[in-house]
C-alpha cells in the first residue's frame, strides 16, 4: 500500500465529484424494474454458492437532528415508536430467514442507522435472538459483528449488553469535539463520553474501536481541527475515519439549518486534510484508502497487504465472501449477481410487511460487464494494484481491447504520476492514492458528466 504524497498542484487538476464504490453499479443505477421475483431469483441461485451471509439491520430512529446528517432517519424523542418499528423487522427477518439456507454461517452482521442504541437494552435483547432464531450465526465470536454508537446514547452499561449479545466491532460518531463547531452542527458531546464508550469496549473484549470525523464543518479551522485530532488520537482508537462533508441543503433539508457562510473554505477544508494525514501517519496508522485510516495490526491493513480486503456498503471489510442481506426501511442488500434496496418510507415499509410482503422496491441484476467493471473498481480501492493478466484469464478478455477507452483516459493520471501501468499491473502510486476515486471512475461504464448528486473526491 502507497504512502500518501499530497500535491496541491493535483488536487486543483482533479478537484471534481463522483462515487464512493461502495458499490458498482452504484445506487443512482437501481432501478423498480427490479421485482421481487428478481429477488427471490437471485437469492435461490445464491444458496447454491454455499456463501457466507452478512446481515445489515437500519434503526433509523434518532432522539435529535445532527444538521450535517445525509442519513435516512426518523427524528422523534418517543421512544414508543421503535417497538412498532421492530414488530415489522422481525416480520421481516423471518421472511429473509425462509430465503435462504440456514446451513450458512453469518460472518457479518451490523446495526446501523440513524441511532441502533435508541431502542431498549431489552429491545436489543429481543432483535438479536429474534436474529439468532432465525438465522445461523456465530457462537465463537469468530464473526465480524458490527454496530454504529453515538457516545450520547450509549454508556458502559450498554457497552457491556452489547458484547454480551455478541458485538465484537464498535464504530463511534464523534465529528469534532470543538464546542463551537458541536453547536453550530446540533452535536453536542463531551469527550468525556466518547472516552467512557471507548473505555468500555476495551475493557468488555471488543476487538476494535474506530472514530469517525468529519472535515468541512461550520467554524472548523486547521487549528481546531488539529486540537481535535490530538483529542481523538489520545483515545487510542484502532481506526479512524475522517470524511469529507458534503452540502447539498437542495437534497438533506436539515443543512440548510447550519450557516454556510460559517463553512470552511476549499483551500482550508484540503488545509485541514493535508494536516490530519501528516498527523495521522506520523501516528503509525495506515491509509486504508477513501477516507479511512488504521493501525498496522489491525485486520483492515492486514487483509490490505494480504490483497484480501473488500469493500461494501458498511465501508472496508475483511469478509469479502458474504451475500447481503439489508433489513429496515431504505437498507440495501447484495444478494448473488443482484443489488436491492427496501423502501425509503417508513409508512410504504410498514404497509408492505404487513401484507407479509418484503419491501424491497428497486434494484439491479448486474449483467456480464458490470461484474468485470465492479471487481476492477473493487482491486483497485482496496489494494491499489489491478493484475492485469490475472483479469484476462478470469472473465476472458483482451484488457487493452475491453478497457481501450479507460486506458486513454488513465494517459494523464500516468503523465502525472498518479498510475504506473504495463503490461501487467495498475499500480496507484504515493500521489494517486488520494485520487482513488478519480482512477475508478475511468473504468465507470454509467458515468456521466452530471455528477452534482455525488460528493467532492477530497
Amino acid at each position: 500500500m502507497p504512502n500518501l504524497e499530497f500535491d496541491h498542484k493535483l488536487i486543483e487538476k482533479y478537484d471534481l465529484t463522483g462515487p464512493r464504490y461502495t458499490s458498482y453499479p452504484t445506487a443512482v443505477q437501481f432501478s423498480e424494474d427490479f421485482s421481487l421475483a428478481d429477488y427471490q431469483h437471485q437469492a435461490t441461485l445464491s444458496n447454491q454458492t454455499g456463501r457466507a451471509l452478512s446481515l445489515y439491520f437500519h434503526l433509523p430512529f434518532c432522539d435529535t437532528i445532527c444538521y450535517y446528517c445525509a442519513c435516512n432517519k426518523i427524528v422523534t424523542k418517543n421512544r414508543k415508536r421503535a417497538q412498532p418499528y421492530l414488530d415489522r423487522l422481525y416480520n421481516e427477518i423471518h421472511m429473509q430467514s425462509q430465503l435462504f439456507d440456514d446451513s450458512r454461517k453469518v460472518n457479518q452482521l451490523h446495526w446501523g442507522g440513524g441511532t441502533p442504541t435508541f431502542i431498549s437494552h431489552d429491545q436489543m435483547r429481543e432483535l438479536m435472538q429474534t436474529t439468532r432464531d432465525h438465522f445461523n450465526l456465530h457462537d465463537d465470536d469468530s464473526g465480524e459483528y458490527s454496530i454504529e454508537i453515538d457516545p450520547r446514547e450509549a454508556d458502559e452499561k450498554t457497552i457491556n449488553l452489547l458484547r454480551e449479545l455478541g458485538f465484537n466491532r464498535i464504530s463511534l460518531g464523534v465529528q469534532d469535539v470543538n464546542p463551537d463547531v458541536q453547536k453550530a452542527v446540533n452535536r453536542i458531546q463531551t469527550v468525556a463520553q466518547t472516552a467512557e464508550v471507548i473505555n468500555a469496549a476495551r475493557a468488555s473484549g471488543f476487538h476494535s474501536a474506530s472514530i469517525d470525523l468529519i472535515y468541512g464543518l461550520p467554524l472548523q479551522t486547521e487549528e481546531t481541527f488539529a486540537q481535535t485530532l490530538e483529542t481523538v488520537l489520545e483515545l487510542n482508537p484502532d481506526r479512524l475515519s475522517i470524511f469529507n462533508y458534503a452540502h447539498l441543503p437542495e437534497m438533506f433539508k436539515t443543512q440548510k439549518q447550519m450557516n454556510a457562510n460559517e463553512l470552511p473554505s476549499p483551500r482550508v477544508k484540503l488545509g485541514i486534510l493535508e494536516k490530519s494525514i501528516n498527523t495521522l501517519t506520523a501516528a503509525g496508522y495506515v491509509y486504508i484508502g477513501m477516507d479511512h485510516f488504521a493501525k498496522p495490526n489491525d485486520e483492515l491493513a492486514k487483509a490490505q497487504r494480504e490483497h484480501n480486503l473488500y469493500r461494501n456498503f458498511q465501508g472496508y471489510s475483511t469478509n469479502a465472501d458474504c451475500d447481503l442481506i439489508g433489513m429496515g426501511v431504505t437498507s440495501i442488500g447484495m444478494i448473488n449477481d443482484s443489488y436491492s434496496q427496501n423502501l425509503r418510507g417508513l409508512d410504504d415499509y410498514t404497509r408492505s410487511l404487513d401484507n407479509d410482503q418484503l419491501a424491497i422496491f428497486r434494484g439491479i441484476t448486474l449483467n456480464a460487464d458490470d461484474k468485470l467493471r465492479r471487481y476492477v473498481i473493487t482491486e483497485l480501492i482496496c489494494n491499489f494494484k489491478l493484475d492485469i493478466k490475472k483479469t484476462e484469464n478470469q472473465y476472458g478478455i483482451s484488457f487493452s481491447d475491453y478497457f481501450a477507452d479507460a486506458l486513454r483516459a488513465l494517459v494523464a493520471m500516468q503523465e502525472d504520476g498518479l498510475v504506473e501501468i504495463d503490461n501487467l499491473t495498475i499500480n496507484v502510486t504515493a500521489k494517486g492514492s488520494l485520487f482513488i476515486r478519480n482512477i475508478c471512475m475511468t473504468f465507470d461504464a454509467y458515468l456521466k458528466h452530471d455528477t452534482a448528486r455525488y460528493s467532492k473526491v477530497l
